[in-house]
Order: structure tokens, then sequence, then C-alpha cells
């Protein structure tokens, strides 16, 4: 058998330690781009078969096996896919297209680092010299061509020859893996490799470790005996939605995060124009606040694995999400590990926020007890990404939903209609039900329907709704006396008494009034909406390192002396020294109904209650 020597024909000298410099930091991506190469030739045999172009074929029959020789020191990647001639290794493997290569790892290094350009040079089958010295190569084209036989060193040199001892369509490359590299020979830590980026390719791929045992046939060994199957080749965002059921997409969230909670609720994309791609997207359930909300979606490219995290075609306000792209057409850079392309990116990013909203918005639509159920697991997100996204809000500001203080769920519609004939364009809130228990039932009382709001998003949130509902206004429920609490009815108190009873246990400039309430404590202290809101602001940039230099403002907080309460009644009829310890207690006690005392006050309210007690058993 005549055999052909030379030089890999390449146009930069000395190509091989550069291929090994620039190929990738992450040396691991070797196998993957053998098998992705073996998955190729099997797709592309299937496609000629069925042009009518190749004949005799078994698609159903195609895999790749994966096997590991300790002994030997080698890996293999073996296929039954299309082959190649002599011709086609001459044009597809002794020669790489580098022109202007020097100039675009300079170019790539400024911009990038150290990445890799694998994939921009059609050097992926080169990678196997990143942990081999040696790759023999034995192959035989589909057609009636000889078999070839191929090795080179990792300085280049080849050998090539026609093999005429085998007639076996496809592929199979052995790795000698070199001394510096012998982690590689570990079956676990291939076999991670390949469950890793290779677990959802469409040609079924199966690894053995090489290993035996001296155990029976019927004993029990945890072993596995010869090769074993790695890859699922039709994976769910493969398949139309009708035909997936929950317990699949539940397990394949399981199998992409590790997380052992159900998620949410999942998304099912399946975009082809003017968009091609694919894949699964979930809403994962959070136990606290204070849990790491970074999701993580994973990138396919053809079902190949490319890249562990995407958030370059993820809205910003989508970082929560976890799940699996499939983007066959997306435009990558070399490495296949990064986004290349800004402006494509972004036309992803839009479909995936479209995509979400409409889910929602079904969801809201058809199964409204199911949403209400997740409302707040999904609230956060909704409402940042509606300030983030006017687009997202306009879509889904119909299904934004107000949990009332009576457990129930309202659209802002719904909750205008409920309350247009007791208090229309208003929509009374508290952000602590507990601690504004006593204004939320004076307004109760009086047929007011009050929404729970407590986060500060839900401040921002109703800012936005404000400017966008004309008319509309959202106060807190202890932020003013609202006319469905006042009464009509007269009082013989003496108003300037009682005023200047109370001017002598509070700052000056606080604002005093006096007027009959229908309901409600003898004292109500309200702080307006607006200063409340700019107060809130400036505390929440300061807690983020922001607003240096800008004090927060103290509450000013306003008085109103509860006319008509017998407290307030007897007080005005009792002589200053008597009824000042007492105002004393009543104002404490006001404060302590809007919010914490502080020390001094919590101080005063304790002492000043025993001398009260003491004062009534002596």
């Amino acid at each position: 058998m005549s055999m052909e020597k030379g030089g890999i024909s390449v146009q930069t000298e000395h190509i091989f330690p550069i291929i090994k410099k620039w190929l990738y930091s992450d040396k691991d991506i070797f196998l993957r781009e053998m098998v992705s190469n073996a998955c190729d030739a099997c797709t592309k045999l299937k496609r000629l078969y069925s042009l009518g172009q190749a004949k005799d074929i078994d698609c159903d029959a195609f895999r790749i096996d994966v096997v590991l020789d300790k002994n030997a020191k080698t890996v293999s990647i073996k296929d039954d896919g299309i082959g190649m001639t002599m011709d086609e290794v001459s044009r597809y493997i002794n020669q790489i297209a580098l022109s202007g290569a020097l100039e675009f790892i300079e170019k790539y290094d400024e911009q990038n680092g150290s990445g890799g350009i694998i994939g921009h040079f059609g050097l992926g089958f080169y990678s196997a010299f990143m942990v081999a010295d040696k790759v023999q190569m034995y192959t035989k084209s589909y057609t009636d061509s000889p078999a070839v036989t191929w090795e080179c060193t990792e300085g280049g040199n080849y050998e090539m020859g026609e093999d005429e001892t085998s007639d076996e369509r496809g592929t199979l490359i052995v790795l000698n893996i070199t001394e510096d590299e012998s982690e590689y020979l570990d079956g676990a830590r291939l076999r991670a490799i390949l469950e890793k980026y290779c677990s959802f390719m469409p040609v079924p791929i199966y690894f053995d470790d090489g290993e035996k045992c001296e155990c029976k046939e019927g004993d029990e060994c945890s072993h596995a005996h010869g090769p074993v199957l790695i890859n699922d080749t039709e994976p769910l965002w493969t398949k139309n939605p009708s035909d997936c059921t929950k317990e699949q997409y539940d397990e394949l969230y399981r199998k992409l995060t590790g997380d052992y909670k159900e998620p949410l609720f999942h998304i099912h994309i399946n975009a082809d124009y003017p968009l091609n791609f694919k894949g699964v997207l979930y809403f994962p359930k959070y136990t606290n606040q204070y849990e790491n909300i970074e999701g993580e979606v994973k990138l396919y490219y053809n079902q190949v694995f490319v890249a562990d995290n995407i958030k370059e075609i993820l809205p910003d306000y989508m970082i929560m999400l976890k799940g699996v792209l499939d983007c066959p057409e997306l435009p990558l850079n070399v490495s296949r590990s990064y986004l290349q392309n800004d402006a494509y990116s972004k036309k992803i990013a839009k479909h995936i926020s479209k995509k979400v909203s409409d889910k929602l918005s079904s969801m809201f639509s058809t199964e409204r007890e199911s949403y209400e159920k997740l409302w707040l697991d999904i609230k956060p997100f909704v409402l940042f990404a509606s300030l983030r996204d006017e687009k997202f809000y306009e879509r889904v500001k119909d299904c934004v939903l107000f949990k009332t203080s009576d457990g129930e769920y309202l659209t802002l519609s719904q909750y205008r209609e409920k309350t247009k004939d007791v208090h229309e364009n208003k929509v009374f809130y508290t952000t602590s039900p507990k601690t504004q228990a006593q204004y939320i039932s004076m307004l109760k009382k009086q047929g007011a329907t009050v929404v729970e709001l407590d986060s500060v998003l839900d401040t921002q949130f109703i800012s936005l709704l404000e400017s966008k509902e004309q008319g509309l206004k959202f106060n807190r429920v202890d932020s003013e006396l609202s006319e469905l609490m006042k009464s009509e009815a007269a009082s013989d108190i003496d108003e300037e008494k009682i005023k200047s009873l109370f001017e002598e246990l509070l700052e000056k400039d606080t604002k005093i009034s006096v007027c009959p309430l229908k309901d409600g404590a003898p004292l109500v202290l309200t702080v307006g909406e607006d200063s409340r809101r700019m107060n809130d602001m400036l505390k929440m940039y300061q807690s983020f390192g922001q607003g240096e230099g800008i004090a927060a403002l103290a509450e000013k907080e306003e008085l109103c002396i509860n006319a008509s309460h017998p407290v307030i009644e007897a007080l005005a009829k009792t002589d200053k020294e008597k009824a000042l310890p007492v105002a004393k207690q009543l104002l404490n006690l006001a404060r302590l109904m809007r919010r914490p005392l502080t020390p001094e006050e919590a101080e005063d309210f304790t002492g000043g209650l025993c001398d009260i007690m003491l004062k009534t058993l002596d």
C-alpha cells in the first residue's frame, strides 16, 4: 500500500502552537467538538438519504460511540455517518483556511482577551491536539470510494493512505492522550463532560469507560456493563407543546438546574419566523426574599451545548428565568461561547419578553384561580418588568393583581368598579396590615377597600400607574383623614383648650386639627402621601450608597383630635394638670398605632402608663 507523506498545508507558520494557545481556555471543549462533528456526519448522511442521493441507509440506526481505553491511553470517537474520501480528507483536514488568521487573532485579543478562534476557521477537529499528541483517523465515505487512514502528530506532520481492509462506513478518531492531560483518561470525568455538552444531541451517543469487573451474570453490581446511552435525542423543546406533559417539563427542569423544587410554570417557545429558535423557560420558586434570584438559561446550538448562562439574549428584568434556548441561527463568535451580534440578540430578547407577557395574560384569562395562587411569587418580576419596559407593561397591565386586606385579588379596573360609589379614583393601601390595623378598620367600617402593598417595587409601580391613569391617586391608610372618616355631627368641646393641651407635647410646627370622626381612636396621626414617598425614596437611595449628601427628611406627622370620642370630651373638661399625663399617653398610643415608638417614646409611654396605674390603685 502506497503511503503519501507531507506537512499540513497552512498559510501561517507554526499554526499548531497557535491552535493550542487560542482554541479554548476550557480544554473540555475538545470532546464536544469531536462528538459534534460525528453528529454532523450522521445528520448530513440522513439529509442526503432524504434527498435520494444516498441509498440503503437505516437512518434510525445512526449512533456515536465514545470509548475510553486506559491501557492504551486513548479516547476514541466513532460514528457511522457520511465519512470522507481521500480528496475530502486532503481538502478539509490537511488544509486549514487561515487567510488573515494572525490579523484576526490580534484584533480578537484586543476585544475579548484570551478567548477562542475555533469555529471561525473550521478548527473544531484540531481541538483534539489540546489533549492529544497524536491523532489517528479511519474514515470511509458513503460512496464507493476506498477507506482512508490518516495519522498526525502535534507537530503537524501527517501520514495518509488508502485502507483496503476496511469497508465499514463512517469515521473513527483515536486520540492518544498526552501525559500532561492524563486526567482525561478518567471515565467519570469523560462521562461528566459528555453529559454537560452532549446530553441533547440528535444522534444517540454511547459511552464505554472500558472498565471490567469480575462479577458473574445475575450478581448485583453497580458498574454499568458496556456502552451507556448518554443523551436524549428528542428533548422537549424540539417537540410540540401539546405532546409534552407537566411531568416531562418538571423532569427537564430538574435535569437542567438541579433544583428539587417544582417551578411555578414554564413557557415553551417554538419560534420559526422571523427568528428561528426554540426553548423552554421556567419561573423558579424562591423560598424567601434573600435567596439568590439570578437564574440560568443554557444556550444550545442545534442541540449542542454552548454556554451555561446567556444574559445577552434575555431582557435584564428576566434574570431569574431558568431553562434552555436552542438557537441554530444565532451568530456566535469563534469559540461558540459568547454572543457576537448585539442587534440579533435584542430581537430574541424582545421575542422572549412578548412570549412571557403572552403566557401571563393567557394564565390570567384561562386559569384565574391558579394565577392568583402564583401571584405573590411572580408579582416582583411583573412589577419590575413593567417599570423597565413600557411595552411589557402595556401587555400585562390588565392582569396585574392587588391583594386586598380581605384576601381578595382584584385588578385595578375591578377595584375601581367595586369602589366607585365609595371612593372613586382613589386607592387606599397599607404597607403593614398589623401596624396600620386601626386605620384599616376605620376605613373598612365606612365601606372602603384596602389593598396590601409591601415592597419598594410597589411604591414605584403605583407611581407609574398614577402617571398612566388620569385622576388616579394611591393613598396609604395613614396618609390623610379621608372624607369617609369624618363625621358631620356637631361638637361642643372647647377646641382651643384641647389643641393647646397637645401643643405642649408636640413640636411647634406640627399641624393639629380638631375634627369629629365617625369611628376610631381618640387621636389619629397622619403623614402626607407625597412627602412620605419622597422620604422613602431618599432612604432607599441611601441604602444603595446613593444620594450622598442628601439627608432623609424627618417625617412630619399631623395630628387629628377626634372631637366625638368620649375620652377627648372628658379630657376637654379636665384641668390641665390632670389632663396632661393622659394626653401624653394618648399621643404615644396614637404613635404606636402608626409606627414603632422611638426608644425615648417607648420609655415615656411605659413610665407614664405605670404612673397612671399606681394612681388608679392607690
